[in-house]
């Protein structure tokens, strides 16, 4: 395969100075990633950002609301909402770390995005994260007409293992019949802990997001297994009666052949699928906006998104 050479020289950047996560300690991980990061340059810009904090089920939940400039949708209609869950391997990462791909979503798909900083593995193993998710979602149902959102239209949206919450959420909220789901969305899922898929075996080393490290991330999050839906939406009895799906994929991504699969299941299953594996990009290029392959990429991923949601313009 010939890379984009914007893509080739990122994955040997990514290659040579992402750290072994495998070989520090969660605390060291998270500090060493935080300290390597810009400065938040809160853009763009929105009408409204709130840092707040609600009940969880493990005691204060952090969540950071955003307000895109917009008032409501071309026909008159309130803004849809997006309850998010950042990446990181349920092990790092937080609000800050997603702050701009927030932001940048609030604004691209016009909804209100409310971002769950989750309870972070191995301190907090599964379903600690699911649970978090679970809770924000019910919170933005009651609670997202306040911030100009439309409690009718809510995403389960994620990246990474965001994408796992929200898909296991999604899963829960149907079984309980509450709060209503309109859609979720999976940005290149973490679906489940199968690590001899055909992108597994192909890409599973030098791609940056590597077999080694997914492995580690599962050991960290699920140390007790992973026979549950909570944690593997797969392993649910039933995807019927789902709410429709956005599932984004990239191709040089280990993960990529589960979430491939995931969407002909869901689909199979009868849920309506928007589904597009981005061809010649790795886990987590969607967050990276200074590669120009990005900007189209996210046209089309809040495109898909408006489309689930009834909020074409």
């Amino acid at each position: 395969m010939t890379l984009h050479p914007e893509v080739a020289t990122m994955l040997a950047t990514l290659d040579a100075s992402f750290p072994d996560v495998t070989a520090q300690a969660p605390q060291q991980l998270r500090s060493f990633l935080r300290d390597r990061r810009a400065p938040l340059q809160r853009q763009p810009d929105m009408r409204e950002v709130h840092d707040l904090t609600i009940p969880g089920p493990g005691g204060a939940l952090p969540l950071r609301v955003y307000r895109p400039h917009l008032d409501g949708t071309p026909d008159g209609r309130a803004l849809p909402v997006v309850v998010f869950a950042h990446g990181g391997g349920f092990v790092f990462c937080d609000l800050d770390s997603h702050d701009e791909f927030c932001r940048s979503m609030a604004q691209g798909v016009g909804a209100v995005v409310v971002s769950v900083d989750y309870r972070l593995a191995p301190e907090h193993p599964a379903p600690a994260a699911h649970d978090d998710m679970h809770a924000a979602l019910v919170w933005a149902a009651e609670h997202a007409a306040e911030y100009g959102g439309d409690p009718a239209r809510i995403a389960l949206a994620g990246d990474s293992a965001g994408g796992n919450l929200a898909a296991t959420v999604a899963i829960a909220a149907r079984d309980q019949g509450r709060p209503a789901v309109a859609a979720q969305v999976l940005i290149y899922p973490v679906i489940d802990d199968d690590f001899d898929t055909e992108s597994y075996r192909r890409y599973g080393t030098g791609h940056y997001n590597t077999s080694k490290a997914m492995q580690w991330y599962w050991q960290q999050y699920a140390p007790h297994g992973t026979d549950d839906p909570r944690l593997v939406p797969s392993k649910a009895q039933s995807l019927a009666g789902l709410p429709s799906a956005v599932v984004v994929t990239a191709e040089l991504d280990p993960p990529c052949s589960s979430g491939d699969d995931y969407a002909r299941r869901l689909a199979e299953a009868g849920v309506a699928v928007r589904h597009h594996r981005f061809e010649g990009l790795f886990h987590g290029f969607l967050t990276v906006p200074t590669l120009s392959l990005t900007g189209p990429a996210r046209q089309d991923l809040w495109a898909m998104m408006r489309g689930a949601l009834g909020a074409e313009s």
